[in-house]
């Protein structure tokens, strides 16, 4: 029987955030005892340490796409990573970080199988780009890049070996609530499948099972992103973003995940938008976060 095991892959970037914080994530992460927690769930862990990482800044020269450079090295660094591990057939962990890494996962990704369909769990849709927006925060424009949404960067969104690098039909957004005008015209322009926070929270393990079973099975690789984003803050103060009374609860959110990972095709989970200083100040919110993914993990590898 072939021996459980998983790839980590850390990206300390906080680059297209809205402030420093997620950059400190994945050493946060491995601090809090994720490996001892997945090899105590007999589950063998090839850590490939950090990619090159980056403490947000303000960058004045770019203000509606600010740290862009930082962004677009991050991701770059990231999709090589990611290669290396898919052609040796390994199940990968990427630990972020703010949510432009999925472009370099999705990037790594198209450069081993252009069959590649991506679950993106986030309350938000990350759908603007720099002209529909005034922020300059990346991170909320990462899937408008992958699809090359009109008023794109160039530099993000020609990452991968093709732009765009995702068909609309290769996306799902899973338990999204939060979608401006400009976002939900583009959802509706490309017949973007959803299922919203609504329909999720009334069902999380049946709508989690039947994207898993149904849409998802038809590629070869299954890319999940996992922004922390989507967790009411006081249920579990993890995220970045503060909302409170809003998106799933932990339980809810871990047992949809856990039907995601079942899917055998899945190839690269992603998680991000967790600031470490928002739990406990004595790790224990990022232990008890470990020990639920590594349990979760142990069962669908």
């Amino acid at each position: 029987m072939k021996k459980k095991s998983i790839t980590i892959i850390g990206a300390p970037s906080s680059a297209g955030a809205y402030g420093p914080g997620q950059e400190k994530t994945p050493d946060a992460l491995r601090a809090a005892g994720l490996i001892e927690f997945l090899e105590k769930n007999n589950i063998a862990v090839n850590d490939k340490n950090n990619v090159t990482g980056f403490r947000w800044k303000a960058d004045k020269e770019n203000p509606r796409a600010m740290n862009i450079d930082k962004v677009a090295e991050v991701a770059k660094e990231i999709s090589e990573k990611v290669y290396e591990s898919l052609i040796k057939e390994e199940k990968i962990l990427v630990i972020g970080g703010d949510c432009t890494i999925e472009l370099g996962v999705v990037a790594g990704c198209l450069a081993k199988s252009e069959n590649i369909g991506l679950i993106y769990i986030d309350f938000d849709t990350d759908l603007n780009t720099p002209v529909s927006v005034e922020d300059g925060a990346l991170d909320w424009m990462g899937v408008a890049h992958l699809l090359n949404i009109s008023g794109a960067e160039k530099k993000l969104a020609s990452l991968g070996k093709r732009t765009p690098m995702l068909n609309p039909d290769q996306l799902h957004f899973f338990a999204n609530g939060n979608v401006t005008d400009f976002e939900r015209g583009i959802i509706n322009k490309y017949n973007i499948l959803e299922t919203s926070i609504q329909e999720t929270t009334a069902d999380p393990d049946g709508t989690a099972k039947k994207i898993a079973e149904g849409w998802a099975s038809q590629f070869d690789h299954l890319l999940i992103h996992f922004d922390t984003d989507v967790l009411d803050y006081l249920d579990i103060p993890l995220a970045e973003n503060y909302r409170r009374n809003v998106g799933l609860k932990f339980d809810q959110l871990m047992n949809a995940l856990h039907q995601f990972l079942e899917a055998p095709n899945w190839s690269v989970l992603t998680i991000t938008e967790i600031n470490p200083d928002h739990g406990a100040s004595d790790g224990s919110t990022l232990r008890v976060f470990s020990e639920r993914l590594a349990k979760i993990m142990s069962t669908s590898l």
